[in-house]
């Protein structure tokens, strides 16, 4: 039993050695390549004059991506040494998850009454265990970060902050711009005031660095933008968008028809459900349906992207949690633990030489497939007579301006 702080304490530092044992020994980890990258770019762009989107690690055909505005963010980089880029990236991704749990996963410890503490720790140990979360560390990523810039929106619209939402959003779009998606989720969602604040958050963050990098800025606008082959092959095995999975059956040829035909039916079906979410009231919920659209969609989302299925994955555990009905209980965390387990597993790697087999398109893909299906059936709240209340009030209010 785990009824005592004492047996707590021991259970999140015994599931904690697990977990970072489990971290030691798998293979595949990362030696901060991504953030070698960024600091290489930057370091020779400010220091050396070089060209930012010129510059390739030495050895290699990997160079910057990001807009101009993520290597002015990134400046700070070429006043410190390697070692302490390593140790502020990590001490700012650890800040970011403890924000992105802490938002998604202390609301269901107090409506069901656990230690919120214990119940932190042991989040924070299966978070830690996930892949793309583990990737994104051993990388040096950014994606918990920008994940956290755009929950912290969700939070501002919840916590009755929502004069100020959409700066969140703004910034991650002007640092990477697969998170630009939530600007159509705000609109969707008839969230005008804050979509409008995202967007001039954004275009100022884009001014600030044309501004301040005129050059990498008309560079990256006018030809590196749309260069997809600066990232990586669209049929590599961690490219786990619908894109990828198409690439994966013909690598030979691009089938760009048939691409766009799966994005538009995806966004069907994310508009629908974000539709529903926002009469719902739940703001969480058409976060969550956002970022599994924008892997979906993106061209190419390495693995290490998809920390933007976390919140999808914790409310669908919440929303099982919450179901009073015994059976559907079950499927609900049964299909939560399955989608985990697989997620930290790799599995995709399995196929890594053989993804145009028959077996290669299921289990190559495994990914893809959870995101769809987490897009799909994740369950949303239902609406609270609050929210009936104030859609009734709204439709008196327009009903009363017409006539």
């Amino acid at each position: 039993m785990v009824n005592t702080p004492r047996a707590r304490l021991l259970c999140v530092l015994a599931l904690a050695t697990a977990v970072g044992l489990f971290i030691a020994l798998i293979p595949g980890h990362r030696g901060w390549f991504d953030v070698l990258v960024y600091y290489g770019a930057v370091n020779d762009w400010v220091h050396e004059g070089g060209s930012l989107y010129g510059y390739l690690v030495p050895g290699t055909h990997y160079g910057f991506t990001y807009p101009p505005f993520a290597a002015v963010v990134m400046l700070p980089m070429s006043m410190l040494g390697w070692h302490t880029v390593i140790a502020v990236n990590a001490a700012l991704t650890a800040g970011a998850c403890a924000l992105v749990l802490y938002w998604l996963v202390d609301p269901i410890a107090r409506e069901h009454g656990w230690p919120r503490l214990f119940t932190f720790g042991i989040a924070a140990c299966l978070l830690a265990a996930l892949q793309p979360a583990r990737d994104t560390v051993s990388f040096g990523q950014v994606n918990l970060i920008l994940v956290a810039l755009v929950l912290a929106d969700a939070w501002l619209l919840t916590s009755g902050r929502g004069r100020w939402a959409g700066i969140g959003i703004g910034l991650a779009a002007a640092i990477k711009l697969t998170p630009a998606i939530f600007i159509g989720y705000l609109l969707l969602a008839g969230r005008r005031r804050a979509a409008v604040t995202a967007n001039a958050t954004a275009a100022a963050a884009t001014l600030l660095a044309v501004l301040v990098a005129p050059g990498p800025s008309w560079t990256f606008w006018t030809s590196a933008f749309g260069d997809t082959g600066r990232i990586g092959d669209l049929f590599y095995i961690s490219n786990q968008s619908l894109r990828g999975v198409i690439a994966r059956l013909d690598p030979e040829h691009s089938h760009p028809v048939f691409w766009l035909v799966t994005v538009v039916c995806a966004l069907v079906v994310w508009g629908w459900r974000v539709r529903r979410a926002a009469r719902a009231g739940d703001v969480w919920g058409g976060f969550a349906l956002t970022g599994l659209a924008a892997c979906l969609v993106s061209p190419v989302t390495w693995v290490h992207h998809l920390v933007w299925v976390v919140p999808a994955l914790v409310l669908l555990t919440g929303a099982a949690l919450r179901e009073p009905e015994p059976r559907r209980r079950r499927k609900l965390l049964w299909s939560a633990g399955a989608a985990y387990v697989v997620l930290c597993s790799s599995v995709v790697w399995v196929w890594a030489n053989r993804s145009g087999d028959p077996d290669g398109f299921v289990g190559g893909s495994a990914y893809v497939w959870i995101t769809l299906g987490l897009l799909a059936l994740m369950p949303l709240r239902s609406p609270t007579p609050a929210v009936h209340r104030a859609a009734a009030q709204e439709s008196i209010t327009v009903s009363a301006a017409r006539s």
